[in-house]
């Protein structure tokens, strides 16, 4: 009787701890991707006056769960200066994966080209790096009603065709 007890007591505690969550459900990374593409993008996915978002699709690159999707822009094709990065953590079972990130302090009304990356945690690249591609940052809100004067506030204000313009 104590043996059968024994047993039972050794299955119910086995089964409940083999049944965790945590364990049973994080799959491991993904296999390191022989090579990482660019897949969609990168384009202008929103904007106002003083910030963007950029977003591009690639292949998963696998390696590492913790990813950072990294874009360098600046108001100078040739001198790409300002970085802005976002974290994204992989999901192992899909083969893609979409990358957004936001750039904040942005100028308004301002042309700003950039180019896209990821890196690992460690900050080591995927090997994949997009062509340099422009956007231009919409009228400060606070001009709306001014003819081209500059403000007192000192705002860059004047005629433009739309709040935003996404480039090449």
């Amino acid at each position: 009787m104590n043996r059968l007890l024994l047993i039972l007591a050794v299955a119910v505690i086995g089964s409940s701890v083999l049944s965790l969550p945590t364990g049973a459900q994080i799959p491991p990374p993904a296999k390191r991707a022989t090579h990482v593409r660019i897949t969609k993008g990168p384009a202008l996915e929103s904007a106002r006056d003083d910030w963007a978002i950029i977003r591009w699709t690639s292949n998963n690159p696998g390696r590492s769960d913790e990813h950072f999707g990294v874009v360098h822009y600046g108001t100078d094709p040739k001198n790409l200066g300002e970085t802005a990065k976002s974290h994204i953590r992989l999901n192992s079972s899909h083969s893609y994966t979409v990358f957004r990130v936001r750039l904040d302090g942005l100028r308004p009304k301002t042309t700003y080209y950039y180019k896209v990356d990821s890196v690992d945690a460690r900050g080591a690249s995927d090997g994949v790096t997009s062509t340099v591609k422009t956007f231009i940052t919409a009228r400060d809100p606070r001009c709306a009603g001014q003819t081209g004067k500059e403000l007192s506030l000192g705002l860059r204000c004047g005629k433009m065709s739309g709040p935003m313009r996404a480039g090449k």
